[in-house]
Order: structure tokens, then sequence, then C-alpha cells
């Protein structure tokens, strides 16, 4: 199983690797999209409704419905509003 995360935990003049895997493996089994008669593979494109050409995905953005209008949300938006979430890991020693 391969690790999602390694690095090292120090205590004092003592270091010891750790390593993050996953609980769970996914057991799902994914189908390949083909035309029927054909073996040829059927992609999705992202397109603009209005003019109908492709979109490539660095300029697809989320946005809200507000029913008048659209708020686009950026990533660094959504990682503020996560609340508790922390990319630190704090070992609290009990005595």
């Amino acid at each position: 199983m391969a690790a999602v995360w390694s690095d090292a935990l120090s205590f004092g003049l003592v270091a010891m690797p750790v390593q993050l895997v996953t609980a769970t493996e996914s057991h799902t089994i994914r189908f390949n999209q083909l035309q029927r008669g054909t073996s040829d593979r059927v992609r999705n494109k992202r397109v603009n409704e209005r003019t109908g050409d492709e979109v490539p995905f660095e300029e697809i953005v989320k946005a809200y419905d507000t029913g008048e209008d659209h708020v686009v949300v950026e990533p660094e938006e959504l990682e503020e509003l996560a609340p508790g979430r922390s990319k630190a890991l704090e070992i609290t020693p009990i005595c």
C-alpha cells in the first residue's frame, strides 16, 4: 500500500519516520465508455453552453447561483471557510 504522506517526528535527539496510509481500499470497478459497435472511447468535454466552444480546465471556476446572478468562489476562499482544518499534526504528551 502506498503512503499518502511521509515525514519524521522529532522528540529531542530522537527522530521517528512515520507514514500515513489510507485505511480502506477501493473495490470499485471502473468502466470505460465506448461507442456501441466499435472500440472507440468516448470522452467528456467541458463545453460553453452559449458558444458551444470547448473550455480548458484552467478556465473553469466554481460559482454559487443566487437565482439572479452567479457569485464566483475561488479555491482560497473555500479553504478559509472550512472551520477547524489544519495541515499540521499536533501531538500532546500525556504525563
